[in-house]
């Protein structure tokens, strides 16, 4: 799960910070505001201050926001002079924008506010279309405006040049003021709420966000253009409102709900991609006529509410097409009101979406960690298991001191807290607290998966004697704040403080004794994603917390679990060894022994017509007098009433291979001939458990039976198949010997826990991927994960890993001349919702997920980012089905289609580490032989990141696998892909098709073919010309032995014809570096293979050894 962050305001202004992989919450880098709001997403936070003023903080990043600047020159032709500036009355101006209606001189283009700087001086734009102009840059044609060419022609009466300036955004980590114009009657008063969202709304422009605002004469109000482009936006837009609202809450799509002082709900209509503020408004009645609600929560499906009464309130029917709902539900327990404490709500899945139950957050600040020397510390709890425990002075807490979890029902009135949605949804939280005199502006407000759950505010009902809670609302001088005395209200006992010696980063005084619990007044979990599976380390104390925050929680972690059952079973192992020791010259009674497991799975037979049976299967496992292990798959089924039964030695299975199906839970069995006749062995379980449990299983005996164990070689061969997983083999020193090479259907694959797209390797350990959602992973060195549990996975690194991909189906239309596009095709057509190719019928009620492990985590939305564009509803017209599709409407044009998608998730777990922040679409490790004798030095890694840039990573080496940065590499045009070769050259082919050498730039050639770069030297390391090699290749790696492997489709088999096969060009040698023939591995199913760390050479002949060796310069081309 990637790392996110929680945010949270204290009583004294003070913002915070809390990881999902931390454990302690952090004071917020730029602390000299003191805020009332703050409302959170994954990139940025926006936030009300003390002086009513808003702010936003943008997260620091390895790439800058950069933001370009053009401006146009434009020039007539003059029989006189030539061209030049003076034009006609009814032309546009000398100096404009694009259009050419707005003026727009160098000079006048300004920064729109502090927090931007220039980048550089302005500066001709000389390329256009993709293709260099003349010196200068113009472009001319005949009149403004009209067509403009790069090429100069008699009738060229006008020209024109682009000017380009970027500015960069500077105010990273900072609390950046949001500008407002000059014009007093254009500034909007004074905001008391804030809400942040919209971030799913729609894609382009990347990272846009709805920032919605009540100012406190109840107004709302829309920030415009915020994007991650435009951090800070560019206005403040008044919308109307039917009452005076008092609070906002935006989800992350298009939900929103407000309050009004009356206690009426409102909710904004018809938002959608094309109108992000909506159309009108609609009027919820509350929950009950006496109390009305006070404060809403909202995320993508579920909407929370607070009534005055301090009733938990939980919005039924609320999605997309009924943003309103249909009725409320009371929540029985909630948060107490006395410790002002952070709440999670735990239990909300996508079926059950009002959650089970509240947990307290028990972390403390980071600041804490120095007071940890209290002699009531249970420092020596720190770990039950580990070596942690230092001294013998110290002792162990008793069993009745520990409990796992907090989980405790508000005693008298209840609050709200937020729930964990469905899919990528963020996780909120609330906190609350007592006192007096409340109003609506400091009422307590709840979560929501959008922006999280917020508190503060005193309660209007009368408590008992005052608390440190009331104290900030009345004692306390914000300027300089005194040490609030701790108290036994909350139920802990008065300790001796040392706090007031405390650092801060201000160097004030520390606000809190060391046995109390911060007390917060707002939090906000937009920007904090918590999946259901991996929670956060938020609910146990750790070592070294105040008292007060021990007492709520005190558990052992699962690692902790794990690595004491792995030293145990470590202990008993050692022990057997040891007794058995006295025997070993003693004869065997019984020379082996016999172990069977037996279950029930369905078998897609070898005989026509080829459908799934039902079958039984026994797996017997025998070990022999040497302690070699070997096992036999029995499969028993029945043909024509005659029982009969197939066996496979696991030792010969190859590859065990779990198959994307929509509706079984099915794996594959590869022996070497299975692997030759594309006709693997199909298994399917009744359930995803009993897949995943025979998987393991299996894995484990091909595992022991071929003495493979622990973690991948550096030297290993990785390969991904279609369905995301990942496959390692050992590869084998006659793998590539040149008389007689090891046949690579007889290779060994064993599945690595994990999901991803691409991989890429290197010899000295360093592997890193890539998923379909473009996030970077990093391999962390262990082993299993996901369905290898137990002994088949290693106790450490292992983490969560989450990755979406999209699914798309298609629209299609014809025109008629009655009615226009309809969906009522000819006969001949293709279906009227498809796939791409048209051939098979995809509805969006009939499609499904890719396999049962995935989820859909979104409704179907409309496709804008097809190649060849589209017009504003996402359609895309052509001549007649198939045929090269645009994106605006021509006379000829008779039939079109629309592309929509829809996200779905898949979450599981392996060694693999996120790399953020930047999403990659490509990335190449630097090939090295392992006997360089250069660990510890830097390793070269390129990728290509989402949006096509070219980026460096810093720092990575073999102690260093993840790096420390990126560096960003100029380029004129987006690329698509990147190679680096053992000797430093950079190949990378842009989205365009053209292939780029660090320098030059040589034309594309047609997809899906092979091609060898002949005529590289290394005094002319870029060659001279390609030579067609080979059809059908979808995927190429090129190992630091100048070995060839490539993915390549339409390979013939004895039994049918497989897509995506594992190929190994054989002949490659020195004087023949294109190779003579194709070796043919496993498949089909295989999307991608890395050999680029093998480096494992074969052994030489006799004949070879008496010939003397050249030098390394004559072996070749140079590696690239």
């Amino acid at each position: 799960m990637p790392n996110s962050v929680l945010w949270a305001v204290d009583l004294f202004g003070r913002v915070y910070t809390l990881s999902t992989a931390g454990q302690y919450w952090e004071l917020c880098k730029d602390s000299q505001l003191e805020f009332k709001r703050v409302s959170a997403t994954t990139q940025c936070c926006w936030g009300i201050a003390c002086d009513n003023q808003v702010y936003v903080y943008v997260c620091a990043s390895d790439v800058p926001i950069r933001r370009r600047e053009e401006a146009y020159e434009n020039q007539r032709w003059n029989p006189v002079g030539g061209f030049c500036e003076k034009l006609l009355l009814s032309d546009r101006w000398a100096w404009s924008d694009v259009s050419g209606l707005q003026h727009r001189p160098l000079d006048g283009v300004a920064l729109p506010s502090p927090h931007w700087e220039w980048e550089s001086d302005w500066y001709v734009d000389e390329n256009f279309g993709g293709e260099p102009t003349e010196k200068g840059g113009w472009t001319y044609a005949i009149d403004f405006p009209a067509t403009y060419t790069r090429d100069k022609k008699w009738n060229s009466c006008v020209r024109r040049r682009k000017w380009i300036r970027y500015r960069r955004y500077k105010s990273r980590d900072i609390w950046a003021k949001i500008p407002s114009k000059d014009d007093p009657k254009e500034l909007p008063d004074p905001f008391n709420d804030l809400s942040v969202g919209g971030w799913e709304i729609t894609e382009e422009p990347v990272g846009r966000l709805s920032v919605w605002a009540v100012s406190l004469q109840g107004k709302v109000w829309y920030r415009e253009d915020v994007s991650h482009s435009n951090p800070e936006g560019s206005s403040w837009s008044l919308l109307d409102t039917p009452g005076e609202v008092v609070q906002i809450s935006c989800g992350p799509h298009d939900l929103l709900w407000a309050t009004l002082w009356e206690g009426q709900a409102l909710v904004r209509e018809g938002i959608n991609r094309s109108n992000p503020k909506g159309s009108s408004w609609s009027v919820v009645e509350p929950p009950g006529s006496e109390n009305g609600v006070m404060h809403v929560s909202v995320g993508v499906n579920v909407v929370w509410a607070v009534t005055k009464d301090q009733k938990v309130w939980f919005r039924r029917g609320v999605n997309s097409h009924n943003p309103c709902g249909t009725s409320w539900i009371e929540m029985v327990w909630g948060i107490g009101c006395e410790d002002r404490a952070v709440y999670f709500r735990q239990g909300v899945t996508p079926s059950e979406l009002s959650g089970k139950t509240w947990k307290a957050i028990v972390v403390a600040r980071e600041c804490d960690r120095s007071h940890s020397g209290s002699s009531s510390s249970l420092l020596s709890a720190g770990c039950f298991f580990g070596d942690e425990v230092r001294g013998s002075g110290e002792s162990a807490p008793s069993d009745t001191d520990a409990s796992s979890e907090v989980e405790r029902p508000g005693p008298g009135q209840p609050l709200p807290a937020e729930p964990l949605d469905d899919s990528k949804n963020p996780t909120g939280s609330s906190a609350s607290g007592p006192g007096a005199g409340r109003t609506a502006e400091d009422t307590t407000e709840d979560a929501c998966p959008a922006e999280g759950s917020r508190a503060a505010g005193p309660d209007t009902h009368p408590g008992p004697a005052p608390t440190p809670a009331e104290l900030p609302w009345t004692n306390i001088d914000l300027k300089e704040p005194k040490k609030v005395p701790s108290h036994s209200a909350a139920g802990f006992p008065e300790t001796t403080s040392l706090s007031s010696l405390g650092l801060l980063p201000l160097g004030l005084e520390e606000p809190y004794g060391v046995d109390d619990h911060p007390l917060w007044a707002w939090v906000s979990g937009g920007g904090c994603v918590v999946e259901a599976c991996a929670m956060p380390r938020w609910f146990t104390v750790q070592a070294g917390l105040s008292p007060s925050v021990q007492t709520l929680s005190l558990s052992i972690t699962p690692a902790q679990t794990a690595a004491w059952r792995k030293q145990i079973f470590q202990q008993l192992t050692e022990r057997t060894k040891r007794e058995l020791e006295n025997f070993r010259h003693y004869e065997q009674a019984v020379e082996q022994s016999v172990w069977v497991k037996t279950g029930a799975l369905q078998w897609w037979c070898d005989w026509k017509p080829h459908k799934w049976v039902d079958v039984r299967v026994a797996l017997e496992q025998f070990t022999g007098h040497d302690g070699a292990r070997d096992s036999i798959l029995f499969i028993y089924y029945v043909v024509h009433e005659e029982k009969k039964y197939a066996h496979i030695f696991l030792n010969e299975v190859v590859a065990l291979v779990p198959v994307l199906n929509e509706t079984k839970h099915s794996f594959a069995l590869y022996t070497p001939e299975r692997t030759r006749q594309r006709w693997p062995v199909r298994l399917a379980a009744a359930t995803e458990q009993d897949m995943n449990d025979w998987l393991a299983l299996l894995s484990l005996s091909c595992c022991e039976s071929r003495k493979v164990q622990g973690r991948p070689s550096p030297q290993a061969i990785w390969s991904i198949t279609c369905k995301g997983d990942i496959f390692v083999s050992e590869p084998s020193p006659d793998l590539e010997a040149h008389e007689h090479p090891l046949p690579c259907d007889q290779m060994f694959w064993r599945q690595i826990g994990g999901h991803l797209r691409m991989v890429e390797a290197n010899s000295q350990g360093v592997v890193w991927g890539i998923g379909y959602d473009h996030t970077a992973w990093v391999y962390t060195g262990g082993y299993g994960g996901g369905c290898f549990q137990g002994l088949a996975s290693s106790t450490s690194n292992i983490y969560t890993q989450s990755d979406v991909k999209c699914v798309h189906i298609y629209e299609n239309q014809r025109w008629n001349p009655v009615t226009g596009y309809t969906s009522r095709g000819l006969p001949t057509d293709r279906y009227m919702w498809s796939d791409a190719s048209g051939l098979q019928e995809c509805t969006k009620a009939g499609t499904k997920p890719p396999s049962l492990q995935w989820a859909w985590v979104s409704d179907w939305f409309v496709d804008f980012s097809v190649p060849g564009g589209t017009d504003q509803e996402g359609w895309q017209y052509a001549s007649d089905f198939p045929a090269s599709y645009h994106g605006s409407k021509t006379m000829k044009d008779f039939v079109r289609r629309r592309c929509w998608a829809r996200k779905c998730k898949l979450v599981t777990s392996g060694p693999w580490l996120e790399v953020p922040p930047i999403t990659l679409r490509d990335v190449s490790i630097i090939p090295e032989s392992p006997d360089a004798e250069r660990s510890g030095h830097s390793i070269a890694l390129w990728a290509i990141s989402d949006k096509g840039d070219v980026l460096c990573r810093l720092g990575v080496s073999a102690l260093n696998p993840a790096g420390s940065s990126w560096l960003h590499v100029g380029t004129d045009q987006p690329f698509a892909s990147i190679s680096i070769g053992a000797c430093y050259q950079v190949w990378a082919v842009a989205r365009d098709g053209s292939a780029f050498y660090r320098g030059s730039v040589y034309p594309s050639q047609p997809a899906g073919n092979l091609w060898y770069r002949q005529g590289i030297t290394p005094s002319y390391p870029q060659g001279s010309s390609w030579e067609h090699v080979s059809n059908n290749v979808c995927r190429v790696s090129v190992g630091p032995l100048d070995q060839v492997w490539v993915i390549a489709n339409k390979v013939q088999g004895s039994h049918s014809l497989s897509r995506g096969t594992v190929c190994h060009r054989t002949g490659v040698q020195p004087h023949e570096p294109k190779g003579h023939g194709w070796d043919y591995g496993i498949g089909g199913g295989w999307d991608h293979i890395s050999v680029r760390a093998n480096a494992t050479r074969a052994p030489r002949s006799s004949s070879q050894e008496q010939e003397p060796s050249a030098p390394p310069e004559a072996h070749g081309p140079v590696c690239c």
